[in-house]
């Protein structure tokens, strides 16, 4: 196995796989025999792709490089198929060689001559099944499949019509009807292109039901009484010739998915099995008996037809024509009684078919779509085997009088019905199956089968376990067999090209619970695969070995496995009625923690109260495994492992039996005392339903006994070990009913009408909203409504001519969204039409009646008021606003730099006036996106007493406040004393004794009897007429002006009455806000306990409530039990958030007499990013698990708002990313502002493509599988780096990015060797990958995109848009031309950057960070360079060096403090930093064994130092002065390495304990860790704006 420098041996399985890595032909040829994942070799180079015929054939035929291109040539087409794409019979088990497919979909075979060329009628059968074979490749990379057949609709449409019509008259091969088979599945799984929608439905429409044998098609319609007037309705509309109807049995519709059955079933019967001589072919493997030989190529077909069939089960559109099909042709019965479905190679198989199964009877109305409740079920159960009992007992059928006479539940089991049955002679029962029940057709020769049909009864008639009850008795933790499974938990070399025994994720879900269902066991899947990972890397660090006495023992020691001393089962208590698992199992382990260090004891000791361990038995082999074993050996064999179990800590105590984690708070912080002794022993709960399991196994088989067996338990990291209650809460939703608001449900499963549930369709709304402070003045308010002609009038109702803000609309139900609400499914390209919002200007406007009013006055004390928006909203949100504010779904698409998180706040805020009674709950993915919300509602109108945030995040939050629980309890409590005090003072200035301010109550009783009554008197004798007319009356009759004697200005000033009456009412509004907040204290005077005030404050008090979506999850339980209530739902990022982490939050409340309280639902995201991460490859692409819920609901096409103006970056750099949008413009001030026309000094343009050729003969590299790394690329980054830090720019102003962990992790040596060191270089702000920058920005961006040979994961253009989009100032990409330049997907982006030069263009004129060149212009053309390469670049930074060096000692100072300002500054900093040469240790990397040191960048300035000591210091290492340009290459080739391949990065779920978490790292010994926090080089620091001298 590979040796990685600094790690031991290197652990392939710890990597994700997102392409195949391309072996040479022969190697590629013996992995496509050898079955399995996928080879590890990529040894193909860049040159012998170059030199591949097919390279050589696109490049002359329809690579765009400027050449003149042949014309078409059918026959080149017919010759690639034949040649390069048909895998001929006998050739190999795979339906396509992929290495080739590969090449030719690269070079846009499919875009450049496939598609243009394409006829209907003329396209030959090879020139379609090319386009398919492309199409099926396009859906395995996962990138959009059908984009290019949009331009030509008409045509598109007659292609789909060719495929279908395809076999028709040709016989083909099982290789083509796989490829073909392939094609059909993806058809169906994209319902919502509008071509393929119309073309495929119709073959599972109720035309299809003609193909029914006559039994079955009269029973469909006695069954479903609706079902015969559709039916009759269908026929009348049938075309009509010579007077008759056509024949419809000979209709496409009719014969298409009857024909595929057929098809499958003649296969499963005669071609999977064969009894030939031996070819030698390595697909052919000899069965059990030796006389039959398994075609794995027709193992693949049979796999993908239990595929596709399950696909149209689980839709209703397809299920409800397509059931009574299979059920009509016995699919599962025949599947069930196959030789394929018992056989070892067909495992996957036999587990399609049961998912087959579970579809088919799934239960659900298939004709209204209602879900059955389980009595419904149970109801249809009992009345169709009653049913047939008559029927024995009336027709007197022969031998069958007991089973009529039986009761039902010594019937309705299989091996009793069998019994029973099996009495009937074999032509009785064709007689019952086939004529009397009518269950299948008497024509099927299946039917001369005894044993099928008993089986047809059996399956029909026996009672089917409750998906309820098989949920509910399913274990939450995986055990072994689970584990290793690799048809359910695929290891992460999942090519795409097979398929797998999992639930998919797509457009449309059957019922709620089919739902929760499908992704309860993804979800399940996921955890487990994580689980299975961090087994696999703790275990072999014990070093297990069989001792002298023949037991287990350890001579090694694991971080996160302690072996176990003692296990014992403490108490298995009796099951609760109705259940026959027991109520709890609780277990006794201890384990010794003395061979650990401090910190890492301290880990173990910090166990807390529902942390959920593992129990291993670890059994390994006395003689350590051959090579040869240890190749066929599986994991669990080669680490000894024999069991696995989960457990949850009940509590944990120390050798002495003290209590060491009191989680229930009865032990006071004083009494607590530290643990002693070496030895733990930890109370867990185990699985009840595993248990149970485990006990049965015992008493019935004679198993072992699992739990006298384990000897390691195993923790886990918390922040990745919360799966156990987010399945819990999936677990109780299902077993919950009428979950979601009735106006979200069909919507939410994907059918009905798409806006059904947007606002313009809701009952209920708000008709007059006031706006607050949304409008900054009236002609904003005109800017938001183009559409209307606005009129502004007084409350009173004359026109205000000259109208100011607040405003109040009165809104019309018919404002459809005109300035910005889009159907979802609309396809977004580059040529999307710019003029959403144009109106034709002879359209007469509708007239919008807007209300303005004088807010009172809200007091006279600074404190007292409102924090005003000073954002200037575009229309389009406003819109938004509008929206989010009314009841209903609101979703908005944000692309980078838009103001989504200005949009939320403002929501929230209108929100809060306008409903003052009503809660909201906010959801963001990440901590640092619910901060950054929550510093902003801060700065909002809303009191902070309303405000609440849950979780671990609130520390972060940059305020003096504490918004968490414990934080806004005692800033309540500290309140209370505040306003006490306040009305002492006010007691104190009407001479009433003091004591009323002893607490709230006695506070509330002094308000009624005397402020209340003096403000009564006052106001009576306000409104007497003459006193009116005494300007001084209120100054001098005002009962509480000596309270308000110390306000900043004198309260009244005698000129006016109304004047100084509006300023009275401003103070008695004062002292009204003050009696209402000690009215909301008194509760938490009452209430005694910590945790009864907290819960109080989460209940009743606060009305915004700020949480993660994880948390969510973790707590669902407890929420529900304290009766949280919210009205209304804001996510934030929600489409990085999963489906079910976005469900789970819209349900943390209990029902309302059978309704959800819930009345909107505002999700804010973009789809056109990246999408929630999902570790498990398989996860990912076949069953879409990282598709959010956010993105579903826009291929369904329900409308959203897109924002529409960005004011992030340069108008040049959006135009990389902007195309991906509908009409992304740019805001005024981006072309107004100094900073973003003045160019980048010491850079021609803005923004470059840099192609960086091979460097000392090499490109990318693998130095272990999918760990991509270009040194060439690291080497020229960080060069270019180093030139931008010795002109001046600020290191905290500069990121670089890559698309890969492992060009990461070597950028990161490259640094650490070359920059430093020096004290004026340092590191920059952050090196990291786009996934994980995602949410994040810089003004300088370096990107590496590493690849060389194939384009890889950046064809995801999700990924490009945020790659493009994180810069503000500067971008520079540098990538190898040829590969990125060719590709289809990223055609916009790139031919943008290639009107420039691809060389790095550089202004030698400019020596410092400071230019008044404008961005637009590169300079004179004598100034300009273009540099060849890395090694010019090198020379280059050591010119300027040296120059900087001269300048310094001229200036006698730091060349740093130029007379010009630094690149984009407000001020100048220059703060003396401590030096420190440690490279800073990214927080997304796993921390050293010693612990979590974060180490700050700490770099001294030059100017900092004597020029003596800075030339020293810059020096020291080549003693001439120069900087070192670069790497020892050997060195370069040992990088760290961790999980990596050709996936994102992965997006740990947000940890919800407290405590730190500390993982295993080795770190290479010559690179000392990063940081992967922002730095703040405090070098020329720069703050955002425009810079002053």
């Amino acid at each position: 196995m590979t040796k990685v420098y600094g790690t031991g041996t290197y652990d392939f399985r710890r990597h994700r796989v997102a392409e195949y890595p391309l072996a040479e032909p022969k190697a590629a040829e013996r992995s496509q025999k050898g079955g399995g994942g996928g080879s590890l070799q990529s040894t193909i180079t860049v040159s012998e792709i170059q030199r591949d015929r097919l390279t050589k054939i696109a490049e002359s035929n329809w690579l765009k490089t400027g050449e003149t291109k042949k014309d078409f040539d059918p026959e080149l087409v017919v010759k690639i198929y034949e040649t390069e794409l048909l895998v001929k019979e006998g050739q190999g088990n795979k339906p396509v060689p992929l290495q080739r497919v590969m090449i030719l979909e690269v070079s846009q075979y499919l875009e450049n001559y496939l598609w243009p060329h394409f006829d209907p009628v003329s396209a030959t059968f090879e020139h379609v099944m090319s386009i398919i074979i492309m199409v099926n490749e396009k859906f395995r990379e996962n990138v959009a499949a059908w984009v290019c057949f949009h331009d030509r609709k008409d045509v598109f449409k007659e292609f789909l019509e060719r495929v279908i019509r395809l076999k028709e008259g040709r016989e083909l091969n099982i290789a083509e009807k796989t490829n073909y088979l392939v094609f059909m599945i993806n058809a169906f799984q994209s319902l919502e292109d509008e071509v393929v929608r119309k073309t495929v439905l119709r073959l599972a429409s109720l035309k299809s039901l003609s193909s029914l044998s006559y039994g079955r098609f009269q029973m469909e319609l006695c069954l479903n009484p609706e079902l015969v007037k559709k039916w009759k309705r269908m026929l009348k509309k049938e075309p009509v010739k010579g007077g008759q109807h056509s024949d419809p049995s000979t209709a496409v519709e009719v014969t298409f998915l009857k024909n595929l059955i057929e098809e499958f079933l003649e296969i499963l019967d005669s071609q999977v099995f064969s009894q030939r001589q031996l070819s030698g072919e390595d697909d052919e493997v000899i069965d059990e008996t030796g006389l039959w030989l398994i075609n794995d190529a027709c193992v693949l077909y049979c796999e993908r037809f239990m595929e596709f069939l399950i696909d149209l089960l689980s839709q209703l559109p397809t299920r409800r024509y397509l059931r009574p099909l299979v059920a009509d042709a016995a699919v599962v019965a025949k599947c069930h009684l196959s030789a394929l479905y018992r056989h070892g190679k067909g495992k996957l198989f036999a587990q399609l078919v049961d998912l087959l199964q579970f579809y088919e009877g799934f239960e659900i109305n298939d004709n209204t779509g209602v879900q059955l409740t389980d009595h419904e079920v149970l109801e249809s159960h009992y009345s169709r085997l009653q049913s047939f009992q008559l029927h024995a007992f009336k027709k007197k059928v022969n031998n069958l009088r007991e089973l009529a006479l039986t009761n039902i539940g010594s019937l309705h089991t299989r091996a009793n019905l069998s019994k029973k049955l099996s009495v009937l002679s074999p032509e009785e029962l064709r007689d019952l199956v086939c004529c009397k029940l009518k269950l299948v057709s008497n024509e099927d020769p299946w039917t001369e089968r005894v044993d099928f049909l008993i089986e047809i009864m059996v399956s029909f008639f026996e009672k089917q376990q409750s998906q309820k009850e098989a949920i509910n008795a399913l274990p939450l933790y995986p055990n072994e067999q689970i584990m290793w499974d690799e048809s359910v938990v695929p290891s992460i070399n999942y090519s795409g090209e097979g398929c797998l025994a999992l639930p998919k994720l797509n457009l449309q879900f059957l019922t709620l619970h089919d739902y929760l269902l499908r992704n309860f066991n993804l979800f399940r899947l996921e955890s487990t695969y994580e689980i299975r990972e961090d087994i696999q890397e703790a275990v072999p660090h014990l070093l297990a070995y069989i001792n002298i006495d023949g037991e287990t023992a350890f001579r090694g020691w694991s971080r996160m496995g302690v072996p176990i001393k003692q296990f014992r089962i403490a108490e298995v208590k009796q099951p609760n009625i109705g259940e026959v698992k027991p109520s709890s199992v609780t277990a006794e382990v201890t384990y010794s923690i003395s061979s650990y260090r401090s910190h890492i004891r301290s880990e173990w000791d910090a166990l807390k109260e529902h942390d959920v361990l593992f129990l291993l038995t670890i059994r390994p082999s006395f003689e350590p495994l051959s090579a040869e074993e240890e190749n066929k050996a599986s994991v669990p064999q080669k680490l000894g492992l024999q069991y696995v179990r989960g457990c949850e800590v009940i509590e944990i105590r120390d050798e002495e039996g003290t209590l060491m984690n009191d989680f229930s708070g009865k032990i006071k912080r004083e009494d607590w005392k530290p643990p002693k002794g070496e030895l733990r022993t930890v109370t867990v709960a185990l699985d009840t339903a595993q248990y149970h399991m485990d006990v049965n196994n015992i008493a019935e088989k004679g198993g072992e006994d699992v739990y006298g067996t384990f000897n390691v338990l195993m923790r886990r990291k918390p922040k990745e070990n919360n799966f156990k209650a987010i399945l819990e809460s999936i677990r109780d939703l299902m077993n919950e009913y009428c979950i979601v608001p009735k106006w979200l449900e069909k919507v939410f499963l994907g059918y009905g009408e798409p806006s059904a549930a947007q606002w313009t369709n809701m009952p209920d709304l708000l008709e007059t909203v006031d706006f607050k402070d949304t409008f900054l003045d009236a002609d904003h308010l005109k800017e938001s409504f183009v559409d209307y002609e606005v009129t502004f009038v007084n409350s009173n109702g004359p026109e205000n001519l000259n109208p100011t803000p607040p405003f109040k609309i009165k809104l019309p139900r018919t404002l459809k969204g005109s300035n910005g609400v889009l159907p979802g499914s609309a396809l977004s390209t580059s040529g999307a039409s710019k003029d959403v919002n144009m109106v034709d200007a002879n359209h007469q406007k509708e007239t919008l009646t807007v209300e303005t009013y004088t807010p009172p006055d809200p007091g006279p004390y600074p404190q007292d008021q409102p924090k005003q928006n000073s954002v200037r909203f575009t229309s389009t949100q406003v819109q938004a606003i509008i929206s989010g504010i009314q009841p209903g779904l609101t979703m908005v698409v944000g692309p980078p730099g838009t103001g989504k998180t200005d949009t939320a706040v403002q929501i929230l805020n209108v929100l809060y006036h306008n409903c003052p009674s009503q809660r909201t709950l906010i959801i963001t993915h990440s901590n640092q996106a619910l901060n950054d919300l929550f510093e902003k509602i801060m700065q909002r109108d809303v009191p902070a007493r309303y405000l609440l945030r849950l979780g671990q995040g609130e520390q972060e939050l940059a305020t003096d406040l504490d918004f968490s629980r414990q934080g806004r309890v005692n800033a309540m409590l500290v309140r209370r004393l505040e306003l006490l005090s306040e009305v002492e003072r006010l007691a104190r200035s009407l001479q009433l004794p003091e004591d009323v301010g002893y607490t709230c109550e006695t506070a509330g009783y002094f308000r009624l009897l005397h402020v209340y009554s003096r403000w009564e008197q006052f106001t009576d004798a306000c409104g007497c007429d003459e006193n009116k007319k005494k300007a001084t009356f209120v100054r001098d009759r005002f009962p509480f002006k000596e309270f308000f004697s110390d306000t900043p200005h004198p309260v009244f000033t005698g000129m006016s009455f109304e004047q100084d009456m509006r300023a009275a009412r401003g103070c008695y509004r004062h002292l009204e806000t003050m009696f209402q907040e000690l009215e909301e204290c008194r509760a938490f005077e009452l209430l005694k306990s910590t945790a009864d005030r907290a819960n109080y404050l989460m209940t009743k008090q606060a009305k915004i409530v700020a949480m993660t979506c994880t948390h969510a999850a973790l707590k669902r339980k407890d929420f529900l039990q304290l009766g949280f209530k919210y009205d209304n739902l804001l996510m934030e990022e929600s489409a990085q958030i999963l489906e079910i982490e976005t469900f789970i939050p819209m349900l943390l409340q209990r029902q309302e007499d059978g309704h959800a309280r819930l009345k909107r639902c505002i999700l804010i995201g973009d789809h056109h990013q990246l999408p929630p991460v999902v570790k498990n490859m398989a996860f990912q692409k076949y069953s879409h698990m990282d598709q959010s819920l956010f993105t579903r609901f826009v291929r369904l096409g329900i409308p959203y708002i897109e924002l529409n103006a960005q004011g992030r970056a340069r108008p040049s750099i959006a135009k990389l990313y902007n195309w991906r949008y509908r009409n992304l413009g740019d805001l005024p001030y981006l072309k107004e502002a100094a900073i973003f026309n003045r160019a980048n000094a010491g850079f021609a343009y803005d923004y470059q493509l840099v192609d960086v050729p091979e460097h000392l003969g090499k490109g990318e590299t693998t130095p272990s599988p999918w760990f991509y790394q270009n040194e060439g690329e690291a080497e020229y980054i960080v060069s270019v780096y180093i030139y931008m830090r010795l002109l001046g720019y600020p290191a905290n102003k500069i990121s670089i990015l890559t698309t890969y962990n492992g060009q990461k992790l070597l950028i990161r040596d490259v640094i650490n060797r070359r920059c430093v060191p020096y004290n004026f270089i340092g590191p920059p702000s952050k090196v990291s990958t786009v996934d994980k920058f995602q949410g994040q920005q810089n003004d300088f961006i370096l990107l590496s995109l590493v690849r060389t040979r194939f384009v890889g994961h950046l064809r995801d253009v999700r990924r490009l848009v945020v790659a493009m989009s994180r810069a503000r100032l500067g971008l520079y990409v540098f990538c190898r031309r040829s590969i990125f330049e060719q590709c289809y997907e990223l055609q916009p982006t790139f031919q943008l950057l290639l009107k420039r030069p691809d060389r790095l263009a550089l202004n030698m004129n400019e020596i410092t960070s400071y230019t008044e060149r404008n961005a637009e212009d590169p300079g004179p053309s004598h100034h300009v360079h273009l540099v060849s390469g890395i090694e010019e670049m090198a020379s280059i930074i050591d010119r300027l060096y040296q120059e900087k060096m001269r300048y310094q000692y001229e200036q006698n100072g730091s060349y740093f403090s130029h007379s010009e300002p630094s690149v984009i500054t407000d001020e100048v900093q220059n703060r003396q930093q401590t030096e420190d040469t440690n490279m800073l240790e990214q927080k997304d990397e796993m921390a050293d064994e010693s612990g979590d040191a974060t180490i700050s960048d700490n770099n001294r300035v030059p100017g900092d130092l004597s020029p003596e000591r800075s030339m020293e210091d810059a020096t020291k290492v080549d003693g001439v002065g120069h900087l070192e340009l670069s790497v020892d290459t050997n060195k370069v080739q040992n990088r760290q390495q961790i999980s990596d391949t050709d996936m994102p990065e992965q997006n740990d779920l947000q940890h919800e304990s407290g405590e730190p978490t500390a993982v295993d790292n080795h770190v290479s010994g010559d690179m000392p860790p990063m940081e992967d926090v922002t730095v703040v080089d405090n070098s020329a620091g720069v703050a955002n704006g425009s810079p002053t001298p």
